[in-house]
């Protein structure tokens, strides 16, 4: 089979609460995408305003308003696709843990709504995203040219029943755009990554917030990309910066008809 190579790029950031200063480093990651003529950047959950997990932040993001219109005017002027980052969405009167995707004109490919919500109480520290959020309910698949992904957000990554939906629906590529607590990252991160690509024979892109992003969150990072056979392709380890890597995703069929575990 002849080979299919895709070029990605990930980047791994620590947002903080002011939307302006993340804009500037998305901003300045997306340019560089551009100039390496590369066309898919994957941003971690919350990229655009983190909130100490209490309450929402006040930069909520709605259809067409301003907040919206910067996430979507970055993927315009580099002509990228700005793909799986997730932010915090009002819609009506709930706010929604929202994964948006853009095209490179602009416009909105679709969106993917968090549906397991994080709930963890470790070390006397308990935090519940059904505090703050709605949970979703509908699962999604986006095409992106050769690209049929998956979409997942953070906690969804310990529900394999989802990804083993989105591969037998024919995504190549599961997304889970994260912002993992280093506990739970040190002891699950990688093993829950890994296993969620070879049991669905698909290649896993996971961006990850890392750092100290306020009193009360602190994130893992470790960024990964894991081939269909669980080979990581790319840990971006500790640290804000952007990483590429490329996908060879004719990996796909070849894993898939070497152990079949799909019927």
């Amino acid at each position: 089979m002849e080979n299919e190579f895709v070029e990605i790029a990930l980047y791994q950031l620590c947002s903080s609460l002011d939307y302006k200063e993340n804009l500037e480093k998305i901003e300045r990651a997306a340019q560089k995408v551009s100039q390496k003529k590369v066309k898919y950047l994957f941003l971690p959950e919350c990229f655009y305003s983190m909130s100490n997990g209490l309450k929402p932040t006040p930069y909520l993001v709605e259809q067409g308003n301003e907040h919206f219109k910067h996430i979507s005017d970055i993927a315009k002027k580099n002509e990228i696709y700005l793909l799986a980052g997730s932010v915090a969405y009002k819609k009506d009167n709930q706010v929604i843990n929202r994964a948006l995707n853009f095209a490179p004109d602009g416009s909105l490919i679709d969106f993917y709504d968090k549906i397991h919500l994080f709930s963890c109480d470790l070390n006397n520290k308990a935090i519940n995203e059904s505090d703050i959020y709605t949970p979703g309910s509908t699962p999604k698949i986006i095409e992106v040219d050769k690209l049929k992904i998956g979409l997942g957000i953070c906690f969804d990554v310990r529900f394999p029943e989802m990804g083993r939906d989105y591969s037998a629906n024919g995504a190549n590529l599961l997304t889970y755009s994260s912002a993992f607590t280093v506990p739970t990252g040190k002891a699950h991160w990688h093993t829950l990554l890994k296993a969620r690509a070879i049991e669905n024979q698909a290649f896993v892109v996971a961006a990850a917030q890392w750092g100290e992003h306020n009193e009360r969150i602190r994130t893992y990072g470790h960024s990964l990309v894991v081939d269909p056979w669980g080979e990581v392709l790319l840990d971006a380890k500790e640290g804000e910066g952007l990483h590429f890597t490329t996908l060879n995703l004719s990996r796909v069929n070849e894993v898939r008809k070497s152990v079949k575990v799909f019927s």
